[in-house]
């Protein structure tokens, strides 16, 4: 009897059939329900041969023990991605939609040792001076300008009007973007990560931070891209526009996707539906169950070797199935005695999420004024047409239109005045219109009423 018989069957849809086939991991069907094919993908073990874009092959970590082996070893693994060896070798096409997050950049993300130590130190150091009162205190003025744009309707997509827009105000906020450049901040990365003008947006974006450090350089005040710029490490210019596009981009985007998966499941599921401490677990929930980005963590061995049963060769790409590794049947059953955080959602070992408990507290801050402000917030159509953006790395939905009694506009914190509703800017539109119209001016604006 042949033994392969009783693997399980590729999900629909899943083109790996037979021996040596790669399951893709991009496309609506994967999208659509990507715990069928991490339930297929375990089959092969702790790892497995997958396709993250047409033509890129990486190796997938699915178990949670395994994953953080690799996370810790940074010895046998490292994270410069110019040790890639199928990019070196010329075959990942030039224009994948992967390549913008996986080349490599001198910031803490892509680096290793002492280079590392030195890059990371001086970006958690600087998070660490962010006042948990005033994070609490822009997260609602935020909010509370946000909410005022579609309040008065009744009806709102919490993506687009909500959960996308705020982190990005936030860290406008936290960073010290004056109002020209928090206006294509902005435009950058919301172009970069919806991949509209995505090669232009990255070019706002680099262009904006570069004047941030100038402007810095030159009036530093109580903000993060000063606190970083004036850390013992020492960071060049260049070294301050590569963390910053790193902390407001790869920042933005999970946070952003967070919040988003948090309000879906505070709205489609009736355990959430009386507050308090449950927002909470709503959000330890997701990160457990339907983490903001899914796979990643990119790492590369430096030797050919055996890892988790497996050939490795040096160079090859694998990452980490975080959704995979939290939702594997032994961590679910310790998941019910053991510690609530102990997912890997915020990655593990020296290159984990520095800023994990800034976004925590800003998604429970933001999902409870939400709430407070609507409380008969529900979802405007059956949950069962909702779609998922699709791509390996995230997990975030393309929409979560909601609907509830209108309500009027919340006072400006500042003066008692009421916020007017701008029209919000669309990735799609040229830079020169995202700074006429600019979001981060406007909030400004709100706030000096």
């Amino acid at each position: 009897m042949d033994d392969r018989s009783t693997a399980p069957v590729p999900p629909p849809g899943c083109p790996a059939h037979g021996s040596g086939a790669r399951v893709p991991l991009h496309g609506p069907e994967f999208a659509a329900d990507p715990q069928s094919y991490y339930d297929y993908l375990r089959h092969y073990g702790p790892t497995a041969p997958v396709e993250i874009a047409p033509g890129v092959e990486a190796t997938l970590v699915t178990d949670y023990a395994t994953a953080l082996h690799l996370l810790q070893d940074s010895t046998s693994f490292r994270k410069d991605s110019r040790r890639w060896r199928d990019l070196n070798e010329g075959r990942i096409p030039a224009d994948s939609p992967v390549t913008p997050l996986l080349a490599y950049r001198n910031n803490c993300m892509f680096t290793d040792g002492a280079d590392h130590l030195r890059l990371r130190q001086a970006v958690t150091d600087s998070l660490a001076k962010v006042d948990s009162r005033f994070l609490t205190r822009t997260t609602e003025q935020i909010a509370d300008y946000l909410i005022a744009q579609f309040g008065s309707r009744g009806s709102a997509d919490l993506l687009s009007d909500y959960a996308k827009q705020l982190p990005l105000f936030v860290f406008s906020k936290l960073f010290g973007c004056p109002a020209d450049v928090g206006d294509r901040v902005l435009f950058g990365i919301t172009g970069m990560f919806d991949g509209i003008n995505a090669e232009k947006a990255t070019g706002v974006l680099f262009q904006a931070v570069g004047e941030l450090v100038a402007l810095k350089r030159a009036r530093p005040g109580d903000d993060i891209t000063s606190w970083l710029m004036q850390h013992e490490a020492r960071l060049t210019d260049d070294e301050m526009v590569h963390q910053l596009a790193l902390l407001l981009g790869a920042g933005a985007e999970p946070l952003r996707n967070l919040l988003g998966n948090t309000l879906h499941r505070l709205l489609t599921q009736d355990r959430y539906a009386h507050g308090g401490g449950l927002i909470e677990e709503a959000v330890d929930d997701t990160l457990w169950e339907n983490p903001p980005i899914a796979n990643y963590a990119p790492h590369y061995p430096v030797a050919d070797m055996e890892f988790a049963g497996e050939k490795v060769r040096a160079g090859d790409l694998m990452l980490v199935s975080f959704a995979a590794a939290n939702t594997g049947p032994a961590l679910q059953a310790a998941r019910q005695v053991g510690s609530n955080r102990a997912h890997l959602a915020w990655s593990a070992g020296p290159h984990a999420c520095p800023s994990k408990e800034m976004a925590r507290h800003i998604t429970v801050i933001a999902a409870e004024h939400l709430l407070n402000k609507v409380p008969d917030v529900e979802l405007a159509v059956p949950e069962d047409i909702l779609t998922w953006r699709p791509g390996p790395f995230n997990r975030a939905l393309t929409t979560l239109p909601a609907r509830f009694t209108p309500v009027q506009a919340p006072l400006n914190a500042e003066s008692g005045n009421r916020g007017s509703a701008p029209v919000p800017v669309q990735a799609a539109e040229q830079p020169r219109k995202a700074e006429r119209m600019g979001l981060w001016s406007q909030f400004l604006n709100w706030m000096a009423k």
